[in-house]
């Protein structure tokens, strides 16, 4: 109810004059906390002199942003360019042949990178769930995945299996979890896939070139082997305006790059954290900006990385998975993770918890299992499941009645509340894992106790005000869509 209610045009002005204003006042206290703090001893090692016409130094903190686009950005710029190149003149010469090159320019780089005993230790995976799609059982390769991928996670496995990379380098690790972890997530998809379909005789080889198509390879993401498998053997045509499109994707992701870079010589976001008794002293909307900017920030990271790869996936022909929702836009726990196949449409209780307790048992596996990863599948779990069960003692009994009575605008602006504590909780459960437990103790400290009530108030308002322009966005973009089929109908 209210959901496609439009609201004044006033009240969203009012909304977005306060969201902006809110915004801009934490980024002010977050750039004066970034100066005062440039020279602390605390922020030595992670502020570093940056871009010498910018005269100011640069939150290095993330290891991997300074990995992937600062000491290894040309490395990986040539390794995806080689990869455009040949898959470009294979296209025009053996379209047939196309993904056999993928796969030999796959296993090349991975050699090249990490060596041929690598190689030959994700080969020995590849056999075995191969091997085990043979038999048709799936919970048998849904097992054997689940162990495969414990394997690079927990000791002994990953003491063991570690020691076939050659070379030492400051990227290794990451390729070496990202390379293992998502090599075991296509094998078990291409054996779930071979278990559904026995009349369809997949073979080896295609499991292969599903595996060492170099832009999924190391840092996803993944398409689905049936996917795949259906695009690859699809005549490569590209659609009107397609490559307009990939070049406007191209851009934004350079740019996103850019801007990226040129915000953390300002606000030092992911330093400020680590240190408690600094970030202690900050105001109440400083503190809050920075809970909110680091969910944002791991968002683009996320984004850029699917932008770029996603790109060179498109110039191949193949339509891959689309970046995650933005943080901002999001204010439900039902719209975090993806996990339909057990829970179907979300509406029934029993469903929805065997499917998110699934989802986070193989989250923690992926992510390592360690206390901080418990705690977060945890309270993340019971987000999603508490949201249904809220949703579901509203659709019943005197709440029900009550909203009953409400105007349609009445009940967009009281949902709207409820997803602004919503919101809040997304942001707070994930922090644990962004950041540190300490430092999400101290938000919630200083947002809900010591701030209580003013800043309480204060930020929930702000947090309300930006989740009514959201929903606004969405009812346009639902009118547009509804309006666009009604015209396809009349023609």
């Amino acid at each position: 109810m209210g959901i496609k209610t439009a609201l004044p045009a006033a009240e969203l002005g009012l909304y977005s004059l306060v969201l902006s204003g809110a915004l801009a006042y934490a980024g002010r206290g977050l750039l004066e906390a970034s100066q005062d703090g440039a020279h602390r001893k605390a922020f030595r090692e992670s502020v570093r002199p940056g871009w010498e016409y910018l005269g100011r130094k640069m939150d290095v903190a993330d290891f991997e942003w300074v990995m992937w686009f600062t000491n290894f950005r040309n490395i990986i710029v040539f390794a995806l360019s080689g990869h455009v190149l040949f898959a470009k003149l294979c296209t025009m010469v053996a379209p047939q042949l196309r993904s056999w090159m993928y796969a030999v320019y796959g296993v090349l780089a991975v050699v090249g990178t990490m060596g041929p005993w690598y190689l030959l230790l994700l080969l020995g995976h590849c056999v075995v769930l191969y091997v085990a799609s043979l038999l048709g059982q799936r919970w048998l390769c849904l097992a054997l995945g689940l162990a495969s991928l414990a394997s690079f996670k927990m000791d002994p496995g990953i003491s063991w299996q570690s020691g076939f990379v050659t070379g030492t380098f400051d990227l290794q690790d990451v390729l070496f979890h990202g390379g293992s972890g998502f090599t075991v997530l296509r094998c078990t998809s291409f054996a779930l896939e071979s278990c559904a379909h026995p009349d369809r005789r997949y073979s080896l080889a295609d499991l292969l070139k599903y595996n060492f198509y170099l832009p999924f390879f190391f840092f996803g993401p993944i398409m689905t082997f049936d996917r795949f498998q259906a695009q690859v053997s699809q005549e490569p045509v590209r659609p009107e305006g397609e490559l307009w499109r990939i070049q406007t994707q191209a851009g934004l992701s350079a740019a996103a790059i850019v801007a990226v870079d040129i915000f953390f010589h300002f606000f030092y976001i992911l330093t400020i954290p680590s240190d408690l008794k600094f970030a202690s002293r900050l105001p109440d909307s400083a503190l809050a900006g920075l809970a909110y900017s680091n969910l944002v920030y791991d968002w683009v990271k996320a984004a850029v990385l699917f932008g770029v790869v996603n790109t060179v996936a498109r110039l191949d022909h193949l339509d891959p998975p689309q970046p995650p929702k933005c943080i901002t836009a999001l204010y439900v726990f039902g719209e975090t993770y993806v996990y339909d196949h057990i829970g179907g449409d979300h509406s029934a209780v029993i469903p929805e918890l065997a499917a998110s307790v699934a989802t986070f048992v193989i989250t923690t596996l992926w992510l390592g299992p360690c206390d901080i990863v418990y705690l977060w599948s945890v309270l993340n779990c019971f987000g999603l499941n508490f949201e249904l069960w809220a949703q579901k003692l509203a659709e019943h009994g005197p709440l029900a009645q009550i909203e009953a009575r409400l105007s349609e605008q009445m009940s967009r602006r009281v949902r709207a509340l409820c997803g602004a504590v919503n919101f809040w909780a997304i942001i707070m459960y994930n922090l644990v894992s962004l950041n540190s437990l300490e430092f999400t103790e101290l938000v919630a400290r200083r947002l809900i106790l010591t701030g209580f009530p003013q800043t309480t108030l204060a930020v929930l308002f702000v947090t309300y005000c930006g989740v009514q322009l959201v929903k606004e966005r969405e009812r346009s973009l639902a009118l547009e869509e509804e309006q666009r089929q009604d015209k396809e109908k009349l023609e």
